[in-house]
């Protein structure tokens, strides 16, 4: 299940935090980070899902 987290991560960041956490405080981040930059996105919400 972490695979498919993972490359929906890399797609769709937001998601892929919002499927691992729900509507948290690293969700609305993680908007804010995509919206700064696509990558920084990608890195935080690999880093979320792994981390849990």
């Amino acid at each position: 299940m972490d695979l498919i987290r993972v490359l929906v991560a890399i797609l769709l960041p937001p998601l892929g935090v919002f499927l691992q956490v729900g509507f948290g405080g690293a969700f609305w981040l993680n908007i804010l980070l995509t919206l700064l930059g696509y990558f920084p996105g990608i890195i935080h919400a690999v880093w979320i899902i792994a981390k849990r």
